[in-house]
C-alpha cells in the first residue's frame, strides 16, 4: 500500500512540475482561498483538478488539509492563536471572551502560531498579526478596523561582535562578498563550508557541507533551493525576526547555495501565519533585481538565478521538509520515505537543497570571515552563533544572539529572569524537551549539552511554562497539538497520539481512572520508534521529561 501511494506521489510530482514554478498549483490554491474564503468549492476543485490533471479526488484531498483552505474557515473573522505559548500565558481564554462581545462564537477560530509569544494575547483580524491590545485598542479595532499591528520585542546580543543581528550596511556593501564569490571556484566555497562545521538550524543539526555537497554533486541539470520558513514551533519567532528585520541575510544565503549547486531557483515557503514576513521578504527581493543581483547572467558571471515567495495555507507538517515540498507541489503535505533524500529527490523529483531561515542567513559570516574563522565561534561540535527566542514570562523577552556553548543561565540572566513563577521550560517547540527550572543551570546552548542531558535544543524557541499551569494538562497540549497537526501517514504519529490524548483527557476528568504506566510507555515507544518524522517520533521526549521530573505532581493520574 505505501509502494503504490509513493508511485502516486511520484506521478503527482511530475505533473505539478509541467505547471513549474511561475504557475505554481499550490499558489492557486491559496489564491483561491484568499479571494473566496475557501479551496474548498466543487467548481474550482474541478476546474484545478483539470487542469493540473491531478483529478478531483486529490486535489480535494489537498485543499482539505490546510486549515486556511479548508471550507470550515471560510466565514471566520478572526483567529485566535492556540500555540504553546499564549497558551502558558493565560491570555486566551480573556481574549476570547472580549472578541465573543463582538464576534458569534462560528466566526471565531483558531491559528497556531503567529510569532507573538513575547507577549500573548495574539489573534489575527483582517490579515494582520495584533498582541497585548488593552480593552480599549481592542475595542477600536473591531469596530473601525484601525489598530496598531506593530511587532515589538528586545533584541540582545550577548554575542560580540554580532553576526546574525549585526546592522545592515545596505545592498551594495552587504552582498560585496557574494560579488566576489562569482569569480572563485565552487571547490573554495566547499572547502570553507567542512571548515565553519555550521550545523542547520532547524532542528537536527544536519552539517551543512553534506547537504550540500549531495545536491551538487546529484545528476541533473535542473535543480532547487528552498527556504523552509514554516517556522511553526510556538514559542519560536526567531525565523520571523530574521525575514522581517534581516531578510537580505535570507536570501544572500540562498543565492551562495544556488551558485553553489548549479540551481537557478530559490523559493521561499513563508507560512500565512506571518503576513508581514511575505510582505517585507518580496520587497527585499525588489531591491535585489534593481541592483542587478538577480536574474539572468548575474553581474555577467554567467550564473542565473531567481528568488520568489510562496505563501503557506496553515499546516505545522509544513516544517518538515518533505512535507513542505509535497505541498509545494500542490499535493497534501504529507511526509515522504526518506531515502532518497530531497538533495537527490526532491522538488518536483529534482535535486534540492532545504535549509531552514536562520540556516541561510548564517552564509554572509563564513563569506566575511572565513570557515576556520567562524568555527572559532562556539564549540568544537556546535559552531557559530546561535538564536534564541524568549516568551512573555521573562522579564525582558525577545531575541537574543549567543555564540554556541553559552550557558543556558547566561540568557536567562539577560532576560532579567522570569517575571512570573515558572517550574518548567520547553526549549525547540512541542517536540523539543521539557526541563525544570533547576535544569538551566547545568546546561549551554548547543546540540550535545541539550541532547547529551536527554533534552533538544531544536530550534531554540523557549516557552515556559507557569506554576499554576498543571502539568497534566500541559501532556494534554502536546498530545492534541500532535493529533490535530499530524498529516496522517503513519498510523503512530496519528493513531498515536489521538490515543495519548483520549487518555490524558479521560485521567483529568475522571477521577475514577488512572493511566497504566506500561500502556503509555509501550505508546510513546512506539510513536518515538516508528513514525515517519519528527512529529509523531519528537513528541514522546517531553512527554517523558514531564513523567520522570514531575513524577510527584502526576501520580494521582496513574497506577502505582
Amino acid at each position: 500500500m505505501l509502494l503504490i501511494s509513493s508511485r502516486m506521489s511520484k506521478n503527482l510530482s511530475y505533473l505539478s512540475s509541467r505547471k513549474g514554478v511561475e504557475k505554481n498549483v499550490f499558489e492557486r490554491m491559496v489564491a483561491a482561498a484568499d479571494a473566496r474564503g475557501t479551496a474548498e468549492t466543487p467548481d474550482f476543485v474541478q476546474k484545478l483538478g483539470k487542469e493540473s490533471l491531478f483529478g478531483d479526488a486529490h486535489t480535494l484531498g489537498a485543499v482539505s488539509a490546510y486549515d486556511f483552505l479548508k471550507a470550515e474557515n471560510a466565514d471566520k473573522k478572526v483567529f485566535l492563536c492556540n500555540g504553546s505559548a499564549c497558551l502558558c500565558a493565560g491570555t486566551q481564554k480573556p481574549l476570547h471572551d472580549k472578541l465573543h462581545t463582538h464576534f458569534k462564537e462560528e466566526e471565531i477560530g483558531h491559528i497556531c502560531c503567529l510569532g507573538r509569544c513575547h507577549e500573548g494575547g495574539a489573534f489575527q483580524f483582517k490579515g494582520h498579526n495584533y498582541s497585548g491590545q488593552s480593552d480599549a485598542a481592542l475595542e477600536t479595532l473591531v469596530t473601525t478596523g484601525e489598530g496598531d499591528a506593530a511587532d515589538r520585542y528586545a533584541v540582545v546580543g550577548l554575542l560580540q561582535p554580532a553576526v546574525l543581528t549585526a546592522d545592515f550596511p545596505g545592498v551594495e556593501a552587504y552582498y560585496a562578498p557574494f560579488r566576489g564569490l562569482l569569480g572563485k571556484d565552487r571547490g573554495w566555497l566547499a572547502a570553507e563550508l567542512k571548515a565553519s562545521g555550521l550545523r542547520g538550524r532547524g532542528g537536527a543539526g544536519f552539517p551543512l557541507h553534506f547537504k550540500w555537497q549531495s545536491c551538487r554533486e546529484a545528476p541533473g541539470a535542473l535543480k532547487y533551493i528552498v527556504c523552509n520558513a514554516d517556522e511553526g514551533d510556538p514559542g519560536a519567532y526567531i525565523d520571523k525576526y530574521l525575514m522581517e528585520q534581516r531578510p537580505h541575510s535570507v536570501l544572500l544565503g540562498m543565492m551562495v547555495a544556488g551558485w553553489f549547486a548549479g540551481a537557478e531557483t530559490g523559493i521561499l515557503y513563508i507560512r500565512a501565519e506571518y503576513p508581514d514576513s511575505v510582505r517585507i521578504v518580496d520587497e527585499a527581493i525588489a531591491e535585489l533585481h534593481a541592483a542587478g543581483l538577480l536574474g539572468q547572467d548575474i553581474l555577467g558571471s554567467g550564473f542565473n538565478f531567481s528568488l520568489k515567495t510562496i505563501k503557506g495555507a496553515g499546516a505545522y507538517i509544513c516544517g518538515e521538509e518533505t512535507a513542505l515540498l509535497s505541498s509545494l507541489e500542490g499535493q497534501r503535505p504529507e511526509v515522504r520515505t526518506r531515502p532518497p533524500f530531497p538533495t537527490i529527490e526532491g522538488l518536483f523529483r529534482k535535486p534540492t537543497i532545504v535549509n531552514n531561515v536562520e540556516t541561510f542567513a548564517n552564509l554572509h559570516a563564513i563569506l566575511t570571515m572565513g570557515g576556520a574563522t567562524y568555527a572559532k565561534t562556539g564549540t568544537p561540535l556546535s559552531s557559530g552563533p546561535k538564536l534564541l527566542s524568549l516568551d512573555s514570562h521573562f522579564a525582558k523577552p525577545g531575541i537574543y544572539e549567543v555564540a554556541m556553548g553559552t550557558p543556558l543561565r547566561t540568557v536567562v540572566d539577560a532576560a532579567g529572569g522570569f517575571k512570573n513563577k515558572v517550574k518548567a521550560i520547553q526549549v525547540g517547540g512541542p517536540l523539543g524537551g521539557l526541563l525544570p527550572v533547576e535544569k538551566i543551570d547545568s546546561l549551554t546552548v548547543d546540540f550535545e549539552s541539550f541532547k547529551n542531558a536527554g533534552f533538544l535544543l531544536g530550534h531554540a524557541g523557549v516557552v515556559s511554562i507557569p506554576d499554576w499551569m498543571p502539568m497534566i494538562e500541559y501532556i494534554e497540549h502536546l498530545f492534541k497539538f500532535t493529533a490535530d497537526e499530524s498529516c496522517g501517514k503513519c498510523f503512530p504519529c496519528r493513531l498515536g497520539s489521538t490515543r495519548g490524548k483520549e487518555l490524558i483527557a479521560k485521567a483529568r476528568t475522571d477521577s475514577s481512572y488512572q493511566i497504566d504506566r506500561e500502556l503509555i510507555t509501550d505508546l510513546l515507544d512506539t510513536m518515538e520508534q516508528t513514525s515517519l518524522c519528527a512529529l509523531g517520533g519528537g513528541v514522546p521526549l517531553p512527554i517523558k521529561n514531564a513523567l520522570h521530573y514531575f513524577a510527584e505532581e502526576l501520580e494521582p493520574f496513574f497506577k502505582k
